[in-house]
C-alpha cells in the first residue's frame, strides 16, 4: 500500500496513457479498410455459382429452400461493429479519466 501512496500519480498517469493508446489502436485496427475483402469476393463468387446451377437445371423440382443467412450475417457484423465502438469509447474514456486524476493536486492537511 505504501508503494501505491508513494507512485499514485505515476501508476495513474501510466495507467492513463495505457488506456488512451488502447482505445486509439483498437479503433484504427478495427476500422474497416476500403474495397473488397476476400471473404465477400467469395461469398459473391459461390452465389454466382448457386444461380448458374439453380438456374440451368431445367427442372422444376420441388428442392427446399435454404434459409437465407445474410441478414444474421449483416446484423452480426453491425453488432460486432458496435461493441467494438463502445469498447473504444470506454477506453478512451478511462484513459482520459485516469490521466486527468493523475494531475488533480490534492489539499494536503
Amino acid at each position: 500500500m505504501e508503494f501505491f501512496e508513494k507512485n499514485k500519480i505515476i501508476i495513474f498517469r501510466s495507467v492513463g496513457v495505457f488506456m488512451l493508446l488502447v482505445g486509439f489502436v483498437v479503433h484504427f485496427w478495427v476500422t474497416p479498410k476500403e474495397g473488397i475483402s476476400k471473404n465477400e469476393i467469395a461469398a459473391a463468387n459461390v452465389a454466382r455459382m448457386e444461380a448458374k446451377v439453380a438456374g440451368g437445371s431445367g427442372s422444376s423440382s420441388e428442392a427446399p429452400k435454404k434459409k437465407d443467412a445474410s441478414k444474421y450475417l449483416e446484423e452480426f457484423k453491425n453488432t460486432k461493429a458496435k461493441q467494438m465502438q463502445y469498447l473504444t469509447i470506454i477506453a478512451m474514456m478511462a484513459g482520459i479519466g485516469f490521466l486527468g486524476y493523475s494531475f488533480v493536486r490534492k489539499k494536503e492537511e
